[in-house]
């Protein structure tokens, strides 16, 4: 048993390009069925990569996404035999990336793409409905911390990012990328995740209960960060988009 974890080892090692790893068991000669396996191997990760990263490869086309995607797989290989969570470096990787100079918005469309992937796959966990809600004490709610869901994911941006985004996934081909600021939220409902762009006050609120705030603490930096936005609508839209896990 020992000497074969040693050589599952080399053999992983050797897949990865250091083929000395399995001289105790074979020549160095560059051995035909390892190079094919390797060529398997890099074409399953690039095909990982387009899926978990649809939207890159729309804006930047097949061609250009898989040839950056073979170069990333080389540098990155994948470090489980799963591959459905594969790319998390990716978007770092575009941002020193020379060919995506020209794109600079390119990293921030792939950290998007990641989070839909993350929401994705996130545990499960019970959801803080309206029913639930109704069971807590009105005078002790302010009080309450109110935890995110682990699909929860929500990422701000100087600039309409997630509007470009989205734009993008659903297809469009007139795509403009806006000087407002926005948010996008993303939370996995049922099988599938779902997203929608939040302003000033649902992200000020979304912050302060990721840090652990009250509830009431959470208000108020919504309230801080936008007077004008209407705390209950807002506090029920987040309820109805099954934002906050069950504490019940």
């Amino acid at each position: 048993m020992p000497e074969l974890l040693a050589f599952q080892d080399a053999f992983v090692a050797a897949i990865g390009g250091q083929r000395a790893a399995l001289s105790p068991w074979l020549d160095d000669t560059d051995h035909p069925g390892l190079t094919v396996y390797r060529n398997t191997i890099a074409k399953g990760c690039v095909d990982a990569l387009a899926a978990n990263f649809p939207t890159v490869q729309s804006m930047v086309g097949e061609d250009w996404f898989r040839a950056a995607a073979a170069l990333f797989a080389r540098e990155a290989p994948p470090t489980s035999a799963a591959l459905l969570d594969y790319g998390a470096a990716f978007p770092a990787w575009l941002e020193r990336f020379p060919p995506a100079a020209e794109l600079p918005y390119l990293a921030g469309i792939a950290h998007l793409d990641r989070l839909w992937t993350e929401a994705l796959f996130e545990a499960e966990a019970p959801v803080l409905d309206a029913e639930t809600l109704s069971r807590l004490a009105p005078e002790g709610l302010a009080d309450t911390q109110l935890a995110l869901h682990p699909s929860v994911r929500f990422a701000a941006f100087e600039a309409g990012l997630p509007s470009l985004w989205r734009a993008a996934r659903d297809g469009a081909e007139d795509l403009d990328l806006s000087e407002t600021p926005e948010t996008l939220l993303l939370v996995r409902r049922g099988q599938a995740t779902a997203c929608r762009v939040v302003g000033l006050a649902e992200t000020a609120f979304l912050r302060a209960c990721r840090d652990g705030l009250t509830a009431g603490e959470a208000a108020q930096a919504a309230a801080s960060a936008d007077p004008e936005a209407p705390l209950a609508s807002l506090f029920a839209a987040l309820i109805a988009d099954a934002v906050f896990a069950s504490p019940l």
